[in-house]
């Protein structure tokens, strides 16, 4: 007689995961929110203004020390 699992899956003769497998899981894992992060971020531009600065804000309007 096997166990089986809620899904219906029979458990025998499975291995926990490995350290490579771990890590592989948890990279696609980090790279699917930044993806969905990412989109978020371009939604949120496009539902807003464009921004109205030319150049770099940081820099302002000094002039070069002779």
């Amino acid at each position: 007689m096997s166990t089986q699992d809620e899904s219906g899956s029979d458990d025998r003769g499975q291995r926990p995961p490995s350290e490579a497998e771990r890590r592989k899981a948890r990279a696609a894992l980090k790279l699917r929110e930044n993806l969905a992060r990412r989109k978020q971020q371009a939604r949120a531009r496009r539902a807003g203004e464009a921004d109205m600065t030319e150049g770099l804000p940081a820099a302002g309007e000094q002039e070069p020390e002779a």
